[in-house]
Order: C-alpha cells, then sequence, then structure tokens
C-alpha cells in the first residue's frame, strides 16, 4: 500500500481517448484500463485531490504536430483520423477535472500542467494512461526533472505490445518512480 496527502497529490491519466482507446492495447484492454481509471479518479475527486485528463490533439493539417525525421512515424497523414479521435472516452471527465491537450507524446512540455500542478500545491502526481512507454513514460521522465514524486499506477497503462508495457514498467520506471497497482493506492487528509 501506498500511502498519499490527498492535498498534495494528483491523479494524471494520459490519452484515455476515443481515438488511442480503440487501438488493441498490451496486457490491458481498453475497457479495464477505463474502468479502473474512472474508479481511481472517483477516489480522487471524493478525496479533494484534483484528477487532471490530458488528450492529444492536432490542428486538421497538422501543422503543430512535432516534424521531426525518424525511422518510423505514428503520425497518419492529415485527415486520417476520425472527428472525435482526441475527445475523451465516455465518463472520463467531471466538471472539476483540469483538462489538459498535448501536441506530443509528454504531457508537461508545450503545456500548463506543471503551472496548475504547482498552483494546487501538488508535489506528487500518480500516473496512468496510454501508452505506456511513450505518452507515459514521457510524462514520468519530465515529473521526476520537474521534481514531482512520481507513483505509477500499472493496471493504469497499457501499450501497444506487452514487450514495450514490461520494459517501461520494469526497467525504467522504477528509477523515475513506485510502481503499484491501482488499488494499492491510499489518500489520506
Amino acid at each position: 500500500m501506498i500511502s498519499l496527502l490527498a492535498s498534495t497529490t494528483a491523479l494524471v491519466l494520459i490519452d484515455l481517448q476515443k481515438g488511442i482507446m480503440s487501438y488493441q492495447l498490451e496486457p490491458h484492454a481498453s475497457d479495464a484500463i477505463l474502468s479502473r481509471s474512472k474508479l481511481l479518479a472517483q477516489r480522487f475527486r471524493a478525496a479533494g485531490a484534483p484528477v487532471v485528463l490530458v488528450n492529444v490533439a492536432f490542428a486538421a493539417d497538422f501543422a503543430d504536430a512535432v516534424k521531426t525525421p525518424v525511422d518510423r512515424s505514428l503520425a497518419p497523414p492529415a485527415g486520417d483520423r476520425p472527428e472525435n479521435w482526441s475527445e475523451l472516452c465516455d465518463g472520463m471527465a467531471e466538471p472539476s477535472d483540469l483538462r489538459i491537450t498535448k501536441r506530443q507524446w509528454g504531457a508537461f512540455y508545450g503545456t500548463e500542467l506543471d503551472l496548475q500542478l504547482r498552483r494546487r500545491g501538488v508535489t506528487t502526481i500518480v500516473l496512468g494512461g496510454v501508452a505506456t512507454n511513450m505518452g507515459v513514460e514521457s510524462t514520468a521522465r519530465a515529473a521526476h526533472e520537474h521534481g514531482y514524486g512520481v507513483v505509477i499506477a500499472e493496471d493504469l497503462t497499457s501499450s501497444l505490445s506487452e514487450d514495450m508495457h514490461d520494459f517501461a514498467c520494469d526497467r525504467i520506471f522504477p528509477m523515475l518512480a513506485r510502481v503499484t497497482a491501482s488499488d494499492s493506492i491510499e489518500l489520506t487528509n
């Protein structure tokens, strides 16, 4: 059990949006991630701790997308995404939640995430979302570099393959964070 102070802890959920959650994810299926994320978010809200929902979105012509040479691009040509691709999955958001839109893997760079967390006195984030080794890992690395304590809710994360997920959870996250199951996170006053 990891016990965290509700007044200084936020739940940050990465890319639980219709387009991304439609992918085949491993080792945890989209439905399982969404149901567990909703339960943990309700616990955070009930304790008065912030819930931050992060999505990724781009202009229709991808003018605001990262454009660096890579061997394998994940971005489809402009116009290939359904209209609701960036919308959060049904039932995720409550009016009290903070919403952050990013335009790259990580949720810190180019957004007001750090500002919003610091103004609320947050020193620790609990992190979940998709993909484990992309958006979640990038956000965990940046949070660590910004001086936040990081807790990864492993059962709220998944990736495009089990190997990708396992490498992040077994090799990278333990050097940046504490890794646990979502039901092993306790909020205290």
